[in-house]
């Protein structure tokens, strides 16, 4: 009995002699932790600095060459080049701040006669139509210029389509060389939009518009479209498509074969372009420059779009006034 209570008495002592047995803590831990904290905070820091300064390196490299592309040499600024072919391009919509912006195309155009050594110009195109206003502007410049330099033809060369407000500008050509395959005429106007009466009604919306003036609404896509306003439109749509006739009969002349579907507003091939005096042949722009004017040597007076409205562009800067835009040529007539 005396054993067994001794080791009972024993235990008590044995269990709490086992931390004194284990090996103090280090002196100064807090210490240690906290410079490691502050070394990562700073380490952290100077790498932060560091992709700062690079991205504002690269920001003013990027604005460097934006003013280098805005204000840099243009084509009649650089050393003449000889005896060569001048290239404009008109590739996508035709619209205001556009690729065939009126302003931008007549730039070019301008430069290109203008240089004592061009010997003729090619008008590329690749256009679907657009706005009935820049085309029409673009082909007075073009018939102008003409007349200006009538010993530096202007040549029209179509890529993909030259339908609608592209072909009103290619009328103005002295001739126009196709792709087999090309798509051209639409010779025709129109205005499209969407109305959303019936839509209001079963959804239970009204519609509150205020005008002064009895037609300060037309065209609304919220408001019932009367007779009255659709006559309007129509003749207005009319007047402008025999503006386009008048263009394209003046420009094609005798080369021009009508038929009843010639104005209607179909497209063709390139190869029945050319049946339908539409178009003077095939061609692409190497073989124009080389067969045509008898020089190879291409110089392009496309005025390209800045590196700075890109960017803008991309940016969102003109959204609002892409949207207000969209909204208001809903009730505009177009060439495409």
């Amino acid at each position: 009995m005396s054993n067994d209570s001794d080791q009972l008495n024993q235990a008590p002592s044995w269990q709490a002699a086992t931390p004194a047995a284990a090996a103090p803590k280090k002196e100064g831990w807090e210490r240690e932790v906290l410079e490691k904290l502050a070394f990562a905070t700073i380490k952290e820091q100077r790498a932060r600095r560091r992709w700062g300064i690079f991205f504002k390196f690269t920001t003013l490299l990027l604005i460097a060459f934006a003013l280098w592309t805005s204000f840099g040499p243009s084509v009649s600024d650089m050393e003449n080049v000889g005896p060569h072919t001048a290239l404009i391009k008109i590739d996508g919509t035709i619209e205001a701040k556009g690729a065939g912006d009126a302003e931008t195309v007549i730039s070019a155009l301008t430069k290109a006669y203008a240089d004592p050594g061009s010997v003729g110009l090619i008008l590329q195109i690749n256009s679907p139509g657009g706005s009935p206003v820049q085309a029409g502007i673009i082909n007075d410049e073009i018939t102008r210029l003409r007349k200006q330099y009538p010993k530096k033809p202007l040549y029209v060369v179509v890529n993909e389509i030259c339908a609608s407000g592209g072909y009103y500008i290619a009328a103005a050509a002295d001739r126009i060389y196709v792709n087999k395959a090309s798509i051209v005429g639409s010779i025709g106007v129109l205005m499209d939009g969407f109305g959303f009466t019936g839509a209001m009604e079963k959804l239970g919306v009204e519609r509150r518009l205020l005008t002064a003036g009895e037609n300060k609404g037309f065209m609304d896509p919220f408001s019932p479209q009367t007779e009255k306003q659709k006559e309007y439109a129509q003749g207005m749509l009319n007047e402008i498509h025999q503006q386009f006739i008048d263009v394209v009969r003046k420009g094609r002349g005798k080369r021009l074969k009508e038929t009843p579907e010639i104005f209607s507003g179909l497209f063709w091939s390139g190869a029945k372009s050319v049946e339908l005096g539409l178009a003077d042949g095939f061609g692409t722009v190497e073989s124009v420059a080389r067969d045509e004017f008898k020089v190879s040597n291409i110089v392009d007076y496309t005025q390209r779009e800045g590196l700075s409205d890109r960017v803008l562009r991309k940016l969102g800067a003109a959204a609002g006034e892409s949207a207000v835009k969209s909204f208001a040529s809903q009730a505009a007539p177009s060439l495409k």
